[in-house]
Order: structure tokens, then C-alpha cells, then sequence
């Protein structure tokens, strides 16, 4: 079916019987990459939601806050379980950024859970013996690409902070499924089929993906993990430093430097793995104050910027069906994605003008270039010059972000919110398994090259830095409390999606199962991208005529939204991924 506009919104026609068998089919072959969106499903509750990724998942979060715990407690629960189901997208081994609301103060936080370098890493990681880049998989598959997990450190820590239930008791739910088993889910299914030639390269991670034969899981399969279960157990019992000491640390050591690919991680850098409490960055957009997740994540900035230079325009005015209103947004996303790309990184590495980039006379100058009526030329688009405190320039940074990553969105029934993206990057990490998990390919995301024309590149491999993520988990406000939690996995493409589902609820005045749902359109780097089989493609020849380049593709958003407002909670999750929202 196609999602199709109606009255400056968006609703969503009905499948026929072929788009149905078509879905089918691709959630079967390619689940990430469906052409056909089918309609979200709007959730109600009165006091506490969880929107996640898997229903097995959302299920453990709402048990958790049914039984009195928080949404810190939940999200435990649900990352636990995701692991388990998803494990294709986030999971122990990898990172996680939080936007942590504390109901009883009043106070927005936020927790870097990312993953660093080892401190062995140097610039020259993923580069040849002659210099040169290595090719993006070759970098991926081994241990070369792992950096130190910080997701289950993050957990740990903020749970001891903010949660109220005995830690233990959080990853029961798991443990079960670990133990009992679990379906294997189309989603799943699909992505270990495409998947054969990175995952049957580790024994383990082929032994547990693959029957007998070496023939892919087919959906329907009940998966069994006693692996994951003793390594949960232990965490549940010996807290983060189960995992960072001990026989589980030294099991992910020897997977990395004993991998076909190998890295350099050490017992060190597990062991003295910290997570980082920062201020949220946060922007006025309308009447609203938007709040997200800074640096390493260029997320919030990037979606700031955004939102800061299409202020200057009335979106609401012109509406979701017109074109102009694409052309603001889109040349805004690529002025965004040119400072991205010169200036965001680990901010305990390199100084970064955080306050200049989102300088609302800075934005406006910036937004001034797109006062024509045209698409701007690729010359016109080049980082701007926000006000520094010091003097430096760094190079462009080619760093790909591959789009394996999860989103949760929690309210419990205290008014806590937690909005948590969590990612190993690419699907199925490093494809190494160890422990019942995956580990990351995090270090990928870092820029393979450490100069650009002459100059550094903010976002080169350094040891102990933590790479550039485009993740943005946000919470917006509205005089000072908490009206929606959303975030979604994809990529850089992330960016384009929470900034689109921002201006669809606050410009266009679009309810929670809308934005998670409605057609994207987004532009990074020049070409205009837009999802194909929906209605975003009937703005393909206005756009052209704009002189922007056009290309239909899939677009593998997982958007998991929860408004907030006096009479209740309502939440959805984005229908191209097999996520739900439940309440109580």
C-alpha cells in the first residue's frame, strides 16, 4: 500500500491483497528494506508506556513498570531482551546514548555510553600498507573494528543512580527467553540470510545463526541462547563489573585479537571503560524547547541546525504536500551535514564550537541561503564559520554510518522519561560472538582517513575517543516538562528522520502514529532521497524541477514516539520494523 497525503496530513490507504503478499515477501527477503509502510498503531495508556523494537522486548519494560519500577528499570529489561531478539542491532556488546527526565527534580541528563578506541589504536587503523583507506568491509568484519562496549556499563551505572527495583530482578524476562527460547521473527530471519558471508566466518556466531546444513534460521525457529543466559546471570549478580572483569572480559579480548580481521583490545580498556554523564544540548523550536544527545553524537546539533534554519520559514503555512516545504528542509539538512562533517566529534579530544553552531544569528545567516526558490548548487553548500573561542580548522570527514541500530521511548508512571538509542553500528556488528552476544563494529564510524587537503580530521581514530555517532534519543519540552520522547536507529539517516517527525508534530500538528509512519524525504549530501512505494514519490518531478537529483529508495527508519499530555500517554512505533508500544 501507499501512505498517501490528505488535508495537509498524512493517513494511510488500505492494503490490497497484492501489497500484501509483496510485504510479505520483502519482510521474508529484506525486512530492513520493505518499499511498502504499512499503518502504525496508536497506543493509549494512563500512566506508564514502553515503545520498542520487538514485542518480546516492549513486553519486559511494561512487566517491569506494571511491578513498580521506573523507566530506568525498564529500559534494563527491555535492552536485555532486545539483545536477545534483535540481536542483529544492539545488544551487550556494543553502546548506547541516553535523555534521562527526572520527574522528582525537574532535571534533563544525559549518559554517553559509546564505545572508545582501544588505547593500542592509533590514526593509521584502518589504513592499507600503502597508506589508503581500507575497503568499509574489509575494515567491519574482525575483531579490527571492535571498540570497548559501553552498553552494559551504561545500564549499570544509571540504573544505580535513577532506578528504584533490585537490579537482579531485572533480567529475569531474558534470562527465560534466553533459556526457554524465542522465534526467530521475519526481521531476524531476513537479515541472517543476507547475511552469510560476515557471519559464517566466527564459529560461534555461525553455530547459533545456521541449522546443521549452514542453511540461514528460517523465521519460526525457536532459538535457544544458554550462553547469553549465563552471561546475564552474571551480570545480574556481579553487576557491570561482571562483564569488564573476569572470564567474560577475557572472553571478548581473546574473540578480538584471535579473529581472522584481528584488533587490539585490551583487558585495560575494558576494566577502566567509563560511561560520561553530559549537559543535554537543547534548542527552542516554536514554542517547544527540543533536547537531545551532544557530542560524540552530532545528532542533537545536526538536527538543531535543522530546525534552527527552517524557523525562518512558515513549514506550517506551506504543508507536508508541497514541495518548497522540501526544499527548505532538505538544503537545511545539507548546510547541517557540511558542519557535521568539519566540525563534530569527541569533544575530550578535539574543541568543538558547540554554542557557535547553534547560535540563532549563525543559523539565520545560514538560513538565508536558502531564501531562493531553487535547490542550492553543490558549491553553495559548505561548512559555514560559527564563532569559536580559539582559532582551528579541521577537514571533512568521510566516515559512513551504517543504519543496525534500535530505539527504545519509556514514560513511567511517575513522569520519568528515558529516550535510549543503542547500537553494535552495522547489522550484526563485527560479526563476532562471544558470550552469547555480538560485539560491535563501532570504530568503523570513525574517520579511515586522518587528513583532509592538509588538515586533521576532527573525527580520526585516537585512543580512548569515542566515535561520531549520528544517534539523537530527544525529549522535547514544553515550559519545562516533558510532551514527547521519540528516536529512531538508521544511520545518519537518523538525523533526517527525527528532524522530519519534529516537524511533523510541532509544524504540522501530525499525532504520534502519523510521524512514525509518514513518507521519508531526506537530503544529506546532495541527492534527494525518498522513500520508495510511498507517497513522497509523487514529489518527485516538483523537486526535479527544482533541480534537485531525485532517487527512490528504501528507507529503514524505526521512529518509536511517546506523547505526553494531561490526559494520558499515547505512543507508536514505525511500522517498517516489527515494534510495538504498550501501556498500561
Amino acid at each position: 500500500m501507499l501512505l498517501r497525503y490528505c488535508a495537509g496530513a498524512f493517513f494511510v490507504a488500505s492494503l490490497t491483497a497484492a501489497d500484501a503478499v509483496a510485504q510479505q515477501a520483502s519482510d521474508l527477503v529484506a525486512p530492513e528494506r520493505a518499499g511498502i509502510v504499512a499503518a502504525a498503531k496508536r497506543t493509549e495508556a494512563q500512566r506508564f508506556m514502553v515503545a520498542a523494537a520487538h514485542p518480546l522486548a516492549a513486553e519486559a519494560g511494561r512487566d517491569i513498570l506494571a511491578r513498580g519500577g521506573n523507566a530506568v528499570d525498564a529500559m534494563v529489561a527491555v535492552q536485555a531482551v532486545l539483545g536477545l531478539v534483535e540481536p542483529q542491532s544492539s545488544g551487550l556488546g556494543g553502546g548506547a546514548f541516553v535523555v534521562h527526565y527526572d520527574a522528582a527534580t525537574g532535571r534533563l541528563t544525559t549518559f554517553d555510553g559509546r564505545e572508545t578506541a582501544p588505547g593500542a589504536a592509533t590514526p593509521k587503523l584502518f589504513l592499507d600498507a600503502t597508506g589508503q583507506p581500507l575497503a568499509f568491509m574489509e575494515a567491519v568484519v574482525g575483531g579490527r573494528s571492535v571498540g570497548t562496549p559501553g552498553t552494559v556499563r551504561l545500564l549499570h551505572e544509571v540504573q544505580q543512580r535513577h532506578g528504584k527495583a533490585e537490579w537482579a530482578g531485572l533480567f529475569g524476562r531474558a534470562i527465560m527467553l534466553a533459556t526457554a527460547g524465542f522465534p526467530v521473527s521475519p526481521r531476524l530471519a531476513g537479515a541472517i540470510a543476507l547475511e552469510a558471508g560476515g557471519l559464517k566466518r566466527d564459529a560461534a556466531a555461525r553455530a547459533y545463526f545456521y541449522d546443521g546444513s549452514g542453511a540461514p534460521l528460517k523465521a519460526g525457529t525457536i532459538l535457544r541462547n544458554p550462553a547469553y543466559a549465563e552471561t546475564l546471570d552474571a551480570i545480574a549478580r556481579g553487576g557491570a563489573d561482571a562483564f569488564y572483569r573476569g572470564p567474560i572480559a577475557a572472553a571478548i579480548v581473546d574473540a578480538v585479537r584471535n579473529a581472522g580481521n584481528p584488533g587490539v583490545l585490551s583487558l585495560a580498556d575494558l576494566e577502566t571503560y567509563r560511561i560520561v554523564e553530559r549537559e543535554p544540548v537543547c534548542f527552542p523550536y516554536r514554542a517547544f524547547d527540543v533536547c537531545g544527545m551532544g557530542p560524540p553524537s552530532s545528532g542533537a546539533i545536526a538536527i538543531g541546525q535543522i530546525l534552527g534554519m527552517a524557523e525562518n520559514f512558515d513549514l506550517k503555512g506551506l504543508g507536508p504536500t508541497a514541495a518548497e516545504s522540501w526544499r527548505i528542509i532538505g538544503d537545511a539538512q545539507r548546510l547541517a551535514f557540511a558542519d557535521r562533517e568539519r566540525y563534530v566529534a569527541d569533544t575530550d579530544f578535539v574543541p568543538l564550537p558547540v554554542k557557535g553552531l547553534m547560535d540563532k544569528a549563525y543559523l539565520g545567516e545560514r538560513a538565508r541561503q536558502l531564501d531562493g526558490d531553487r535547490a542550492l548548487g553543490p558549491d553553495a553548500v559548505k561548512a559555514g564559520t560559527p564563532e569559536w573561542d580559539h582559532a582551528l580548522l579541521f577537514g571533512r570527514d568521510g566516515a559512513l554510518e551504517m543504519p543496525s541500530t534500535s530505539h527504545v521511548s519509556i514514560v513511567d508512571g511517575d513522569g520519568n522519561v528515558v529516550s535510549m538509542t543503542t547500537t553494535i553500528e552495522s547489522g550484526f556488528g563485527a560479526r563476532l560472538m562471544t558470550g552469547g552476544f555480538l560485539l560491535n563494529n563501532e570504530l568503523t564510524d570513525f574517520s579511515f582517513r586522518t587528513h583532509d587537503a592538509g588538515l586533521p580530521v576532527a573525527n580520526r581514530v585516537e585512543p580512548g575517543k569515542r566515535p561520531r555517532s549520528s544517534m539523537a534519543p530527544t525529549i522535547v519540552m514544553k515550559n519545562g516538562t516533558p510532551r514527547l520522547v521519540l528516536g529512531s536507529p538508521g544511520g545518519s539517516q537518523i538525523i533526517g528522520y527525527v528532524a522530519q517527525a519534529l516537524i511533523g508534530y510541532i509544524d504540522w500538528a501530525m499525532p504520534v502514529e502519523a510521524i512514525v509512519a509518514a513518507p521519508h524525504l531526506i537530503n544529506r549530501f546532495g541527492p534527494y532521497d525518498i522513500e520508495a512505494g510511498t507517497a513522497a514519490e509523487r514529489l518527485r518531478a516538483p523537486l526535479e524541477a527544482l533541480g534537485y537529483m531525485v532517487k527512490a529508495t528504501e528507507m529503514n527508519s524505526g521512529l518509536h514516539a511517546i506523547e505526553i499530555t494531561q490526559s494520558g500517554l499515547a505512543g507508536s512505533a514505525d511500522p517498517r520494523r516489527e515494534g510495538v508500544a504498550l501501556g498500561d
